[in-house]
């Protein structure tokens, strides 16, 4: 039944590996606590006492309630789907709550850092350089994910209407459209990757070889150009995604506008973005008005 429901999530549901991974990482947890493997359990026998059990094993643990809180929905899902598909009869999951967990705002870089970044005079003119630099410009003036960047295609791009195509989460499609740095920068590194990248896969961003990047050569390249010029415990791709999104608020863009810009399925994964640009807004008042001391 737990093939099933891994296969359900991953065909079905269109999620990423990663995220069946981590399911399937809960459930081989919880079934070696009722020492059992995942194959030898029977759902119909297992009753909430249990359930609570393993989750008083793990908090003695010092498990984070974010993880906590994780690996309980991983059981819930996995009895709904039970329900679902008629193999069991009874939700031993029901009484079993989340603990709170506190949202962190998310980090972003400051429009000053940014600037250094991209306005770097001495960038070499070399295939590498150009590429490296064309990647922080893609994350920072298009807010995409750093699985949809390596994932661009050069037939994804429309330079004569200044837009690109991405495919998000569970294979959702969005257009993301450009200015005209951001197409120069592109138009730029194509004919230098063009003369000097003989072996060319379908890719945009390709490595010196012709082949695509992998997630940690990015993330190595975004956090170490970061560091440079940020003093932020986190520096990574998706921090660079926040800054897209915060700057575009704090630039009085609508939220809707935003929440389609960033392709989230929800507005409630936007309006995180709007306590922070709170802030922003606050400092303002609080520095520029003079009874705001």
């Amino acid at each position: 039944m737990v093939n099933e429901f891994l296969q359900y999530l991953q065909y079905e549901k269109n999620y990423s590996s990663h995220t069946v991974l981590s399911y399937h990482t809960d459930l081989i947890q919880f079934s070696n606590f009722l020492s059992l493997t995942p194959e030898e359990l029977k759902p119909s026998t297992v009753q909430s006492q249990q359930i609570q059990q393993w989750v008083l094993a793990l908090m003695e643990e010092n498990l984070s309630a974010r993880s906590l809180s994780r690996k309980i929905s991983t059981l819930k899902s996995f009895w709904r789907f039970l329900l679902m598909r008629g193999h069991v009869t009874h939700n031993p999951t029901l009484k079993i709550l989340l603990p709170k967990t506190k949202k962190a705002l998310p980090a972003f870089f400051k429009e000053n850092e940014m600037n250094q970044v991209l306005e770097n005079p001495f960038i070499p003119d070399s295939f590498e350089a150009t590429r490296d630099q064309l990647i922080l410009t893609l994350f920072y003036l298009t807010g995409i994910r750093l699985s949809e960047l390596i994932n661009i295609k050069d037939t994804d791009i429309d330079l004569s209407g200044n837009s690109l195509k991405v495919i998000g989460k569970r294979n959702k499609q969005r257009i993301i459209p450009f200015g005209l740095i951001l197409r120069n920068d592109i138009e730029r590194y194509i004919l230098i990757r063009n003369k000097e990248v003989e072996t060319l896969e379908p890719y945009l961003l390709v490595r010196m070889n012709g082949a695509m990047m992998y997630p940690k050569m990015v993330y190595r390249l975004v956090h170490n150009t970061m560091s440079e010029v940020s003093s932020l415990h986190k520096r990574s791709p998706h921090v660079l995604r926040h800054t897209f999104a915060t700057s575009l608020l704090n630039g009085g863009a609508d939220i809707n506008a935003v929440k389609d810009l960033l392709g989230h399925s929800s507005l409630a994964a936007t309006q995180v973005y709007t306590h922070t640009s709170f802030e922003e807004l606050y400092n303002i008042y609080k520095h520029a008005h003079p009874r705001a001391k």
